[in-house]
């Protein structure tokens, strides 16, 4: 498979972009950068209230992807009920690993982020750059999430909860 080979998203259609989660194409344009004519994506983030625009060329070799499967939705909601993994790499290192993990747009990894991240209520507290990582990373998970089913954040948020407190209770 070619990298340079045009992926078909459509307009309306949800895709997932590593750097900014899902994000939803609104256009296929025609522009001239440089003297050279280019095909854009042009991807709205509601949320962030931010366009992107992606040369259609570029954009599988830049990670962007459909909307992940409802099977792939149940292994992240199957990785969060499992076991935090916590290494005992200093903090510095561990940090640059989940924001590798949040920015690859895998939604497994980002459960994974998740599920190690995530504090119950008699557990020490979090410090900034942990609480910043984990709520990063549970947004972009809560919005994937989401998108696949009926395109409600809050219900998605409550399913994540759900599976995260009954593993707490479990432990």
């Amino acid at each position: 498979m070619s990298k340079t080979r045009k992926p078909d998203f459509r307009p309306n259609e949800f895709v997932v972009y590593p750097a900014h989660g899902v994000g939803q194409i609104v256009n296929i344009e025609k522009q001239e950068i440089a003297g050279i004519e280019l095909e854009l994506f042009v991807i709205s983030f509601e949320k962030d209230k931010m366009m992107l625009r992606v040369p259609t060329h570029k954009a599988t070799e830049v990670g962007m992807r459909a909307l992940s499967s409802p099977d792939v939705v149940t292994k992240a909601m199957t990785t969060l009920k499992g076991k935090a993994k916590v290494k005992k790499a200093m903090w510095s290192r561990r940090a640059q690993e989940y924001e590798q993990k949040i920015n690859s747009g895998d939604l497994i990894a980002i459960a994974e982020v998740v599920r190690d991240l995530h504090r119950a209520d008699d557990q020490r507290e979090q410090s900034y750059s942990e609480r910043q990582l984990y709520e990063a990373a549970l947004e972009r998970l809560t919005r994937e999430i989401a998108a696949v089913g009926d395109g409600d954040e809050t219900t998605a948020q409550k399913q994540i909860d759900a599976v995260l407190v009954n593993r707490q209770a479990a432990a």
